[in-house]
């Protein structure tokens, strides 16, 4: 998440200077933890991740508001598998279909296209890649990690397999695999979180 905030932070001074919107594309193919966070982090006015579908008329809208208040720039943090609501009523078929034709590299460059056409903005694409996935880890993380492998080291010199280590009330804990494995921890619509964001102004196209 470091990455693609800092990805975003350093986008800000060439928007503001510029005066453009910028779409940032992060990860978050299925779920969308890390373009939400990284875009609350970064100060992204637009978020846009799989779990909500977006309304391209309702992104037009709101970058012709922030304008039409002074500001000069928007910035969007787009996860790679966002989707409109028009093609999140189409079958796993038709979808894939419609994206195996598609004109654009990406959804960014989708949505980039429409919104210059709808706002006559000018409108940039950025995208980090895999270059999120690497870079230093913060101490938090050493500690985080440190934490982890000690206690997957006790369950083994226990002979207590089946079961993964993970974060729960700030201490490490043990989950059953069964519980776990297949499963996707998508990001609830009407979590506090998301509602936290709205309440300061970041609109997630809906």
């Amino acid at each position: 998440m470091d990455i693609a905030t800092d990805c975003i932070d350093m986008i800000h001074t060439t928007a503001a200077s510029h005066g453009r919107i910028f779409i940032v594309e992060i990860m978050g193919h299925k779920v969308g933890w890390l373009p939400l966070n990284a875009g609350m982090a970064g100060g992204a006015d637009i978020i846009l991740i799989p779990e909500i579908p977006y309304d391209i008329d309702k992104i037009a809208e709101k970058i012709k508001e922030r304008h039409d208040r002074g500001a000069s720039f928007t910035i969007l943090a787009v996860a790679e598998g966002a989707i409109s609501k028009k093609d999140a009523k189409l079958s796993k078929k038709e979808l894939a279909k419609k994206q195996a034709e598609s004109p654009y590299p990406s959804v960014s460059y989708e949505i980039a296209a429409k919104l210059t056409k709808k706002t006559g903005y000018d409108v940039r694409v950025t995208v980090p890649g895999h270059t999120q996935r690497g870079g230093a880890p913060c101490p938090y993380d050493r500690v985080f990690a440190s934490r982890l492998g000690s206690e997957a080291g006790k369950l083994i010199l226990k002979k207590e397999f089946g079961f993964m280590v993970g974060y729960k009330n700030r201490e490490i804990v043990k989950v059953p695999l069964k519980d776990v494995a297949g499963k996707l921890k998508m990001v609830d619509p009407d979590a506090s979180i998301i509602k936290e964001a709205k309440m300061l102004g970041i609109s997630f196209g809906d």
